[in-house]
């Protein structure tokens, strides 16, 4: 993995911040005639550089990478202070894994919160691809200093 000179965080930072933050991401793909995105809940697996997701074997996300395994990847909330990460990289699609990453990916994102929704997305397994996106450049941004506000604004 390949982290831009221009980067606003050293390894460890960007490691702890695709682990620990739990926003899906947002992945853009080649389409027929235009780009693509879509958001997809993700873990991130530090042993192997790689981001997991997964998708249903008929979603357009899945058939624009059986086409091209090509994309870019953004990981940041939508509310300041405005940090995040993104990418590009390639991606595998894999039914290996797919119960566990299921799993992993439910209980980062669902908990315990929504039995109904966790029980929909295991009985789909069989029909789930994972997603094994390996970065090959990732940068990050951080805004937060820009946005404090200082003592003679708050007058």
């Amino acid at each position: 993995m390949l982290i831009s000179k221009s980067s606003a965080w050293p390894r460890d930072q960007l490691v702890s911040y695709l682990s620990q933050v739990a926003i899906p991401m947002r992945i853009a793909t080649y389409g027929e005639e235009f780009p693509s995105i879509c958001s997809v809940w993700y873990f991130f697996d530090p042993d192997r550089d790689v981001l997991l997701c997964a998708s249903h074997k008929n979603s357009l996300l899945v058939k624009q990478l059986l086409k091209n395994d090509k994309c870019a990847f953004e990981i940041a909330p939508n509310d300041p202070p405005y940090k995040g990460v993104r990418g590009r990289g390639r991606v595998i699609l894999t039914r290996v894994g797919v119960e566990e990453t299921l799993h992993k990916l439910i209980g980062r994102y669902l908990g315990d919160s929504n039995d109904s929704l966790a029980r929909w997305l295991l009985d789909r397994k069989d029909d789930e691809y994972v997603l094994e996106l390996s970065p090959s450049w990732i940068t990050s941004w951080d805004y937060g200093h820009r946005m404090e506000r200082t003592s003679t604004e708050d007058v």
